[in-house]
């Protein structure tokens, strides 16, 4: 159970940090899906967007990581 926890710990930081690093990519992933079950997603404005969504990942990556060390003690 604890390298089930441990694994997905890893996995929310790795995707916390591309969407952190990468958030124009991680942007144009879910309007692709979006429009693949016929919903069309625009933001008003990209710039907020793009804060919004590298705040989001900061906040997963820091979430993550502190599950980790929870798991890692525990």
């Amino acid at each position: 159970m604890k390298a089930i926890q441990i694994l997905l710990c890893c996995l929310g930081i790795v995707i916390g940090l591309f969407v952190f690093l990468k958030p124009a990519i991680a942007i144009e992933m879910q309007r692709k899906f979006y429009a693949i079950i016929n919903w069309r997603l625009e933001p008003i404005s990209m710039e907020k967007e793009i804060k919004n969504t590298k705040l989001m990942g900061f906040g997963l990556f820091v979430v993550t990581v502190v599950a980790m060390v929870y798991a890692l003690v525990k």
